[in-house]
């Protein structure tokens, strides 16, 4: 492993921006915001030029991405990646003005984790099978909300619908803080989230939570049971962020963008604020990157075609 860090740093050492970097966030906030924000000192101090976070959210994640499609491969502009725009969305939208595969070039998947099923507190029922009751005897009374249009927390929870049989409406935002806010408002009941979009308003009393997407327990939560200890077998929906360039963007600048971050990602305090928020760190090559998005892109192609979920819902 350090060979091969040291090997990929050498490679990339070659390139340097000549002017600001842009990290383009395609959703409002939230981890993903937060992996570009923990990023991007690093990356400043390292490339010696300012390295400036954009949040552009909108159409689930779309609009930030195509930015980064249409920028000039140079390096200067880069994505900060989460599920919705690279994986999802080329099924759910009819229409989405980029080919993920194509138009993207991977440099990192650098954490994945799984959801937990949070709801207001107010909310009548305590566990899922509470939930799938309560929700059976008052169809489309319930509302959840997500992170954005095709993001794992949209998809998680109409995979949820489907195997449930469950009339729930849809509430898509631009980004976790806005979800949250109405979560713990009331205005919606329930949200699948990450960890570290909702652990410290659990700590607090003021959400509480039925279950993880994961296949084990989280140590942060060990009360909270999975979703398959409660009653849906294979029931798995994992959420990742990661960083891409434009597709055309020349290999020594993905090299350098890797071994610059793969120290980042090996640095003990950055290692111990992910795992607080219960992420998992991967850090994996580009080539990992690209193999793990072209498995998982037919498998939320699956959820989409058996779940009937659609952009506008």
């Amino acid at each position: 492993m350090l060979i091969t860090a040291f090997a990929t740093a050498a490679l990339g050492q070659g390139w340097a921006p000549s002017r600001p970097v842009r990290i383009i966030v395609p959703v409002q906030g939230g981890t993903v915001d937060l992996l570009a924000r923990l990023a991007a000192p690093h990356l400043q101090e390292a490339f010696g030029q300012p390295v400036i976070v954009e949040d552009k959210p909108g159409a689930g994640g779309n609009l930030g991405t195509e930015q980064v499609v249409k920028a000039e491969p140079d390096g200067l502009t880069i994505l900060c990646a989460f599920t919705a725009p690279i994986t999802v969305n080329p099924t759910l939208f009819g229409n989405l003005p980029y080919d993920p595969q194509k138009d993207l070039a991977p440099i990192m998947l650098a954490v994945t984790t799984p959801q937990l099923l949070t709801a207001n507190p107010a909310a009548p029922f305590n566990t899922v099978a509470e939930l799938v009751r309560y929700a059976k005897a008052n169809p489309g009374k319930l509302s959840y909300g997500s992170i954005a249009i095709g993001s794992a927390s949209h998809l998680t929870m109409e995979m949820f619908k489907s195997a449930a049989g469950l009339d729930i409406v849809h509430v898509p935002y631009k980004g976790p803080a806005p979800a949250v806010t109405d979560l713990l408002a009331g205005n919606i009941q329930l949200a699948f989230l990450v960890p570290g979009n909702v652990l410290p308003h659990l700590a607090a009393g003021k959400l509480k939570v039925l279950a993880s997407s994961g296949r084990q327990r989280f140590p942060a939560t060990p009360a909270t049971p999975t979703m398959i200890e409660s009653g849906f077998p294979d029931f798995e929906a994992i959420a990742w962020i990661g960083y891409m360039a434009p597709g055309r963007t020349p290999k020594a600048i993905i090299e350098r963008y890797h071994a610059e971050l793969a120290k980042i990602f090996a640095m003990p305090e950055v290692r111990q604020k992910l795992t607080d928020i219960q992420f998992e760190i991967l850090a994996g090559t580009p080539e990992q990157f690209a193999e793990y998005i072209r498995w998982e892109t037919p498998r939320w192609a699956k959820v989409i075609r058996d779940t009937g979920a659609k952009a506008g819902n």
